[in-house]
């Protein structure tokens, strides 16, 4: 296992924007910073209300966003995040509704918290979603707002073609596809990403990934992918987490940094 450096007293403040999203986009490095000691935040803009779920069983009288939210916070306890903060921003409409509210959200969390470092959605938000590119824009134009009290802010990314290596490993082991299990085809997810500036090596901490990912019940099912991949394949394919460092300068690293390996460009 890496070592990791003691952290403790550390806090990474993370936005995302429906339940499941810290999970998939970097639920490894967050397990890594808090097994290391730091107070892992996550902010999540809405409840995920105007997604499908896989099982209306999942539901109390229909009530998907309570479902959602739930979720979510039995996902964070196996990621050792220590608060969870869900906003009811809409579902749907996160990149133009309630914008100088959202903005004052994420400042008011960034002052109450002190982060040595802010993750976020790049600008492509994993494969293009308008809502993650709109939690993006919150949540750089909040960050700057702060001038020289900024903390570093980070944009998580993903490799490209490893959503698709995810499922055909999936169908490889038995997984027999209906429809396709993101709603948006799997080579969106990295498509056209710009490079990242370094990577967090999350193989030892993959199995915590995946078990929080499969906590989103009403999002990955029994035939979503990610319940059809091997202890090996998991760690091959989601072993590596990648971050870009935002232009804004802070001035100083993050923790998250000391846990990365640069890339070089």
């Amino acid at each position: 296992m890496p070592e990791s450096p003691d952290f403790s007293g550390r806090t990474i403040l993370a936005v995302f924007a429906h339940p499941d999203d810290e999970s998939l986009a970097c639920g490894g490095t967050l397990a890594r910073l808090s097994d290391a000691g730091a107070r892992v935040v996550v902010i999540c803009a809405s409840r995920g209300e105007r997604g499908s779920s896989s099982d209306s069983s999942l539901l109390v009288d229909g009530d998907l966003a309570g479902a959602r939210a739930r979720e979510l916070r039995e996902a964070a306890r196996i990621l050792g995040v220590a608060e969870v903060i869900v906003l009811e921003h809409p579902d749907g409409d996160l990149r133009w509704a309630d914008v100088p509210q959202f903005h004052a959200e994420i400042v008011s969390a960034i002052e109450r918290y002190r982060p040595d470092g802010v993750i976020t959605f790049a600008e492509d938000g994993l494969y293009w979603h308008l809502d993650h590119i709109g939690v993006h824009e919150r949540t750089y134009t909040a960050v700057k707002s702060l001038g020289a009290a900024a903390p570093p802010l980070y944009y998580v990314t993903m490799q490209q073609g490893v959503m698709r290596e995810i499922v055909d490993a999936a169908v490889a082991n038995g997984l027999r596809l209906e429809s396709n299990p993101f709603d948006i085809e799997p080579d969106a997810f990295g498509d056209h990403a710009k490079p990242p500036t370094f990577v967090v090596d999350v193989h030892d901490w993959v199995p915590r990934k995946l078990a929080a990912l499969r906590c989103h019940r009403t999002q990955i099912g029994p035939n979503n992918p990610f319940r059809h991949l091997t202890e090996e394949q998991a760690r091959r394919l989601l072993g590596v987490e990648q971050f870009r460092r935002s232009p804004l300068d802070a001035g100083w690293a993050s923790i998250i940094e000391q846990l990365g390996e640069r890339v070089a460009t």
